[in-house]
Formats: structure tokens, sequence, C-alpha cells
């Protein structure tokens, strides 16, 4: 069985021809980005426009259910959760890459391949390039400001709809020149409840931090937090959270510069 959809704004044309259904996906050539035993990325032009083929032919990253054959009945594969999350971003009103088309094929009800269709989001750069490169814009606090603002927004708005991205790092956030930011990459995200909830949001917070502690100052992560809460000052219940995001991958990172802000 094969469920396959195609934006009906790119049913026409070349576009519509090149992806028009899981077979002719399959069979595309184009720029390889990355691959991994789980999915290949390609990059493919088509006129003045790039778009991003992601393949999954995998059925997850965990060896033993795969070994056990569990992962092709056991759960949605990571494919239909990635678009179903873009989907949802969309609907929410968070800025994101266009599905162009996407879908998968099951063999006797056991999950077999799936693809996803993105067009490129023009002009953008994600943070994590952005800081590596050591862009000047990092320098610029308005822009600073700008920017962290939107990606407060944005983890505002996931966690207000008990969902958590799981994997909110600076390369999953792009930035155009405009300076608005687009989330991208989520095919591990999910609905939650209760402690758990609470847990993924820390996890979420802590992965955007992670970058943050090294780059920018301690006044504009705590404007972060602050823009996050949509509060003008940290309150007891804030002072045990930031506690908790600065030491979640304590060990495997630098202290942060604001540790001492967690501080009741």
């Amino acid at each position: 069985m094969i469920d396959w959809s195609l934006n009906p704004e790119y049913a026409t044309g070349e576009v519509g021809a090149l992806f028009g259904d899981i077979e002719r996906v399959f069979a595309l050539t184009g720029e390889l980005i990355t691959h991994d035993s789980l999915c290949r990325v390609l990059r493919v032009t088509v006129g003045n426009k790039r778009y991003y083929v992601k393949r999954y032919s995998g059925t997850g990253k965990n060896r033993r259910r795969r070994w056990f054959g569990l992962r092709r009945w056991l759960g949605p594969p990571r494919v239909r959760a990635e678009w179903q999350n873009l989907l949802a971003f969309r609907a929410w009103g968070i800025p994101t890459a266009t599905l162009v088309a996407y879908g998968l094929e099951r063999r006797s009800g056991a999950f077999t391949r799936g693809a996803l269709v993105t067009e490129e989001i023009p002009d953008t750069m994600d943070l994590a390039q952005i800081n590596y490169l050591n862009d000047p814009r990092l320098a610029d606090r308005y822009w600073v400001a700008r920017v962290s603002r939107q990606v407060a927004d944005i983890a505002r708005t996931l966690h207000a709809a008990r969902f958590a991205h799981n994997d909110l790092k600076w390369r999953n956030l792009l930035v155009d020149g405009e300076a608005t930011v687009y989330l991208i990459d989520c095919p591990s995200g999910g609905h939650y409840r209760g402690a758990v909830l609470d847990y993924r949001i820390i996890k979420d917070l802590a992965c955007l931090d992670l970058w943050a502690r090294q780059r920018l100052s301690r006044s504009q992560r705590l404007r972060f937090y602050l823009d996050y809460t949509q509060q003008p000052r940290l309150t007891d219940q804030d002072h045990q959270r930031i506690r908790k995001i600065v030491r979640f991958f304590h060990g495997r990172a630098l202290a942060p510069w604001f540790a001492d802000s967690a501080q009741p």
C-alpha cells in the first residue's frame, strides 16, 4: 500500500512530474547533502528553485528494535512524524519549510520506505553555521534580540501545545536576510503530558542554551528566558527551572555564564 500526497500548488509542470509519486522520488538523483543508515537527503534543482528530498528506507535508529523487526509495525514511522510535525508547525503559525510532497509505502502492513520533499527557504543559514562562521550579525545586539525573541516565541508555542521538539538545537533554526526565524527538521518531536512533558521542555530549552552559553551574554540569555515566559522578572519556579536547564548537560559542556542567575 502506498500513501502519497502532492501539494496542489506544485501539481503541475516539472515539479509535479518529479515529485508526483514515491517511485519517481526514490529514482531521483541530486546533490547528496547527508546520509545515514536511516535516510538520505538530496538537494534537487528545478528551474530557479531548489528542493530537499529526504528519503527514509530504515525502520529506526534503535538497533535492537530493528533486529527483531518490531519498528515496522510499532509506532508511526519517523517520516510520518516529520511531515505531520511540519504541518503542525504551519498550523500553529510557526515559520517552516513548505511541504511539496510526502508519503510512505507499506507491505503486508509493515513500513518499507517513505519520503518528504520540502522547498528550500531562500537566503537562509542555520544558527549553528552562523555561530561557526563567527558571523558579524552576532555582534549586533538588535539582530540578536530580534532573533532571540522569535526563538522564544517558537519554543513557547510548541510547549503551550504540549509538544516537545526533542532536538531544538541551533542547527534546526534557519534565519533569513530579514532576520526571520524558521523551524525545520523534527522527526522525533511529539506530544507529552505531566512530568514527561516537563522533562522534555527542560531538554528543549537546554538544547537551545548549549551554544547560547558560549556565544551570548548572561543578560541576552536571561532576556530570552523572560521572553519565553512572557514575564518581567524571574519567579521562584523560574529559578528552579533554570537550575535544571543549566545542569541538563552537566559534564558535557562548560558551565553556563548565567548559572548564578538561577540562584533564588
